[in-house]
This record gives structure tokens, sequence and C-alpha cells, in this order.
């Protein structure tokens, strides 16, 4: 943390050709560190560098590939308190969920290690045998958000890694360090040039998404800059995947449970307090239920304490930048002008940082901008419905499909209404939760493409077909 961060860049530790970017710490609302700033230049040399190592890394064995995999993972294991300690500092989360988020960076490298490329034999008879093989893709550039540094960052170079391919990564200009960081740790271990790191704000992006050296894109953040990516990569080309924003709505069938589900509806919306692109955003409960779900999360959001999260006993960090702090404020404050009741929070607290607590929000409906838009914060709005096909309609009506959730006792229900949703991933009786061996990824304006498992492995490759007509017998 003391000493300064660097670019990497072909092997070799660099200064950014445009001077520094400050680095501001959410908890405090003031800048605690310095970020090197790339040029244009430096993107070139980054790309140049990882084509280099692809000539070599693209002929490299299943054992090659997942022994680095492991020796990454070994690294970022042995050094988990230090980027553990950089995720608070820049990002602002609890220090037990920033191990957390290190804990799942090391597990899922190791079961992205554990992956197979297939070879599918399409054909196999006398004379003749058809297989289909996967073939890495080239340079991967990857752009990551601010929300979760260190796990995206995982979630983007590993399987790309893993499938063959060289990495150039850009962190969100919020978050950079972690990322900086990570892709030292990865460089003492892999041949030079294969990940690289170059950090800088939107123009920067903009160069990797058009940059004809770069294949593919992956990319986590909102719907607009992914639109913009997409642009970007049309005259070359570039596969994409795109995991863009969400506005996932959760329902609460009649007859629920509301003291079993509580806990789990409260840490779904609010994880990360609230910043996490699948976090449950909108809760629609009937009516007969409604009162008492409201009354369990506001009993819930009251034993929160908000603080640095660096401080002892903290479950409820800051938001994690300025802008997105004055969103928060702004859609609430329009929820309150509608007639919304605020049943908690509702207020930002006073002195420094971003300090936001956990605000409940009741008696809101569907046009209201709380509801209609992505809030990415400490805000739940829970809506009142009457049938389950009026909640249905309302879940569906979003343009983001990212993900959404079923709660019930009566699993055939919940199983009829969740084959409705219009989303990529469905949840029965939770939220939010991805796994390392399960495909992941939104439809509608919450982009395309899938993470994880074979399926996301598989978005690093292209297909190559061998159509081999045998010798006589």
């Amino acid at each position: 943390m003391n000493k300064t961060p660097s670019l990497v860049i072909g092997g070799r530790k660099v200064a950014g050709d445009r001077g520094t970017l400050p680095v501001i710490d959410p908890a405090l609302g003031e800048a605690f560190a310095e970020c090197p700033n790339a040029s244009p230049a430096q993107l070139d040399e980054a790309v140049a560098a990882a084509a280099r190592a692809f000539e070599q890394w693209q002929h490299s064995s299943c054992a090659e590939r997942r022994a680095l995999l492991e020796a990454i993972a070994a690294r970022i294991e042995q050094n988990a308190p230090e980027l553990a300690e950089i995720i608070v500092r820049e990002q602002g989360k609890p220090l037990a969920l920033a191990h957390m988020e290190v804990g799942g960076a090391v597990a899922w490298t190791r079961a992205t290690a554990a992956l197979e490329l297939p070879v599918e034999v399409i054909e196999d008879r006398p004379g003749k045998r058809i297989e289909l093989h996967r073939r890495p893709l080239g340079v991967v550039g990857s752009i990551t958000p601010w929300n979760w540094p260190l796990m995206i960052a995982v979630w983007h170079i590993m399987p790309a890694l893993r499938a063959g391919n060289a990495v150039v990564i850009k962190p969100s200009e919020l978050t950079p360090l972690n990322t900086l960081r990570l892709v030292e740790l990865i460089d003492e271990v892999a041949p030079p040039g294969l990940v690289n790191a170059v950090a800088g704000g939107a123009a920067l992006g903009r160069g990797i998404s058009g940059h004809p050296g770069i294949h593919k894109i992956v990319f986590t953040g909102s719907t607009r800059t992914g639109q913009d990516i997409m642009r970007n990569a049309a005259d070359t080309l570039k596969r994409l995947t795109l995991e863009l924003g969400g506005n996932d709505a959760g329902i609460v069938l009649p007859g629920t449970d509301i003291g079993a589900i509580a806990e789990g509806v409260f840490g779904s919306a609010f994880l990360n307090m609230g910043q996490t692109c699948a976090a449950l955003k909108r809760l629609y409960v009937h009516e007969s239920q409604y009162e008492d779900m409201c009354r369990h999360l506001v009993a819930i959001a009251a034993r929160q304490k908000l603080g640095s999260g660096l401080d002892e006993g903290t479950s409820f960090g800051p938001i994690q930048n300025r802008d997105q702090f004055e969103r928060v404020c702004e859609l609430v404050e329009d929820a309150r002008a509608a007639g919304a009741r605020i049943l908690c929070g509702g207020e930002p607290l006073p002195g420094k940082g971003y300090f936001y607590p956990p605000t409940i929000v009741a008696d809101i409906a569907d046009g209201t901008r709380l509801v209609d838009e992505e809030q990415f914060g400490p805000v739940l709005p829970v809506i009142r419905y009457r049938d389950v096909d009026e909640a249905l309609r309302l879940a569906n009506a979003s343009t983001n499909g990212l993900g959404g959730s079923v709660w019930s006792g009566d699993l055939e229900a919940a199983r009829a209404l969740a084959n409705r949703l219009e989303c990529g991933t469905v949840w029965i009786n939770g939220h939010a939760e991805v796994l390392p061996h399960c495909p992941f990824g939104g439809c509608k304006m919450s982009g395309f493409g899938v993470e994880f498992g074979l399926e996301g492995l598989l978005e690093y490759t292209r297909p190559q077909l061998f159509n081999i007509n045998l010798p006589a017998a």
C-alpha cells in the first residue's frame, strides 16, 4: 500500500506517461493514493507485448495452463491481507467482505484451472472422423468496474489464460490499485507479457475496444458503456462478452414464511451496499404480507453498523464514489416527493465519506424512478401487489434482464413462476448467488454472452473443425 503502483507491460513495471490520477478513499471522501495514467502509446505497447506472449502460450499444454492458474491462486492466497486492505481502501466495503472477495478470487482461479476444453467427436465411422476442437482467440481486452475490483478481474483473466489467450486489462480508474497489484503477482509466475495492466479513464477504454490488435473484449459495467464498446468493436469484428446493468426483481408469493426469508432478502438486496449487478433491486410482496415484510427488513437494517471498512465491527461501508452517492440521494428524494414512505435511512450521514444507511422504501410503485431505474446502492423499494400475474408483468416490464427471484415455501408454484421470468438467472428462495461452475449472463439490455463454467470458458475460444479422411483398413 505504501509503494507507488505501476502499470505492467511486457513483464516490466512502468510509470504512466500521462502522470497520475488520484484514488479516493470513499470512507474519507479524499485521495489516499495515486494511480499511473497510461497513454495510447503504452496501450499499443501492452497489446504488442500480449501478442508476442500469445505466440507461445497458444501452444501451451493443458497441464501448463493449469499449473499457471494454480500458481496464481497461491500468490493471491499468500498476499490475501494486503489485497483485502487495498479493496477496503479504494472500494469501501467492510474488511470481512473484502476477505471474502479475496477468498472467492482464489477459489474461482482454482475452479477455472480444473476446467476441461472438450474435443467433440461429430462423426466416427470407417473412413471418416470429424472432430470439433477449440482454439484460443489471441489478445483479450478486459475492462472492469469498481464494485468488485479483484473478483471481476479474476473472472476475466483466468478463463482467458486457461483457454490459451493473452490479456490486456484496464480496471476502473476509481479502483485501479487492486488490479495493478494482482497483475504484478501474476507477472511473478507467468511468462512476460502474458497479462498486462494499463490504467486510465474512459478514453483508454475506448482505445481498447477499438484496438485492431485485440480480438475479444470482456466487459462488466453499465449498459451505456457496453453499447459504446459494441460500436467501437464493430470495425474489427471483436468477440464480445458484455455483462451489463441489472434491475433484478424478486417476487414473494402469498403464504411465504416472511421470518424465514427476510435475512436472505435483505442480504441479497444490500450485498456490497447494494453495489452488485445481480443484487435484488425491486421487491414485489403480496398485500397480505406487505407490512410484515417491511417490518422485518427495517429491523435487520437497524442492526447494521456503518463505518470505515477497516473499523472493527463495521457491517456496512460507504458508497464507492461521489457520483453514485449523489445518484442514490437523488432517487430517494424523487421517491419521497412522489409520496413514498421512507421506513428507515433515507438521508446521507453527516461528516466525511459517502455514507448512506440501508434504506427501505414502501408505498411505491412502478413508474417511480427508484423502481424503474437501477439504483446500484443501499436502497430497496418494496412494491405491493394483489395478484401474481400482476407482479410477473411488472417484474418483466424492465428493459434489463440479468437476474430475478421467486420466494416461496411452495416449490412447485415457485418453479412455475420462475419459468416465466425474463432474465438470465432465476433464483428460488435466494438471489445474487453466482458460482464458478454455473454459467451467468443476462438478456435484453443486460448484455449477452456468459461467464463461468464450461460455457464461459468456451467464450474465449473459436471452433476449429478437423475433417479427417482415414486410410482404408
